[in-house]
């Protein structure tokens, strides 16, 4: 570091969260939020423009997820440190961080000393990740479901047909049946409403 702050973009799409993070972490002398944005597709641009050194992301925001967003700057803005902070600890969702480039996962429920750490070490080239998350998700072992079985449970909600589903992925009845069935047998459950639950309950969507 060059003695100037750490500049921090903010997405988090609950306003009264946001501004209070804002606040908290601007009280630290070394940190200065520089961006905050609400919904997820608006990262990126924020990031273009503003060039933070750690990015601060939630995971389920409007427009864009937030493990989305990240893969985004890992390409994009690949100076930019990403800490993911979520009030769903799931060990599928710090699997798929991982994956997408993210260097920090912690939980909301956290202290803001904590995070305030956690801006400065990932910062550093630390990975900081939250330690009951880790040994939940060391032991969870890694998604069972392929793209398409997920893309085909997440067409399914809101009680969408086999008819839908074929027509919005441009695939065949049979074969989203197929990748239901398959989908349902790796979850452990009876339907696919059962599976698309226990999927979101561990983090695969």
């Amino acid at each position: 570091m060059t003695g100037r702050p750490i500049r921090v973009l903010l997405a988090e799409d609950q306003g009264m969260m946001r501004g209070a993070l804002a606040l908290l972490l601007g009280m630290e002398d070394d940190i200065e939020v520089v961006a905050q944005v609400a919904a997820g597709d608006a990262i990126l641009d924020a990031a273009l423009a503003h060039r933070p050194d750690v990015a601060l992301l939630d995971i389920e925001l409007p427009g864009r997820s937030g493990l989305d967003a990240a893969a985004d700057l890992r390409v994009r803005v690949p100076d930019c440190r990403v800490l993911i902070l979520t009030t769903f600890g799931r060990p599928g969702y710090l699997r798929r961080a991982m994956e997408a480039g993210a260097t920090g996962f912690l939980v909301k429920d956290g202290p803001v000393e904590e995070l305030a750490a956690a801006v400065r070490r990932v910062l550093a080239g630390e990975t900081v990740v939250d330690p009951a998350l880790a040994t939940a998700a060391l032991s969870a072992g890694p998604n069972p479901l392929t793209t398409r079985e997920s893309d085909v449970l997440k067409a399914s909600a809101d009680g969408a047909t086999v008819a839908d589903i074929a027509a919005a992925l441009h695939l065949s009845e049979s074969t989203v049946r197929n990748y239901l069935s398959s989908a349902i047998g790796k979850t452990g459950t009876r339907n696919r409403m059962e599976a698309l639950r226990e999927a979101r309950h561990q983090g695969w969507l």
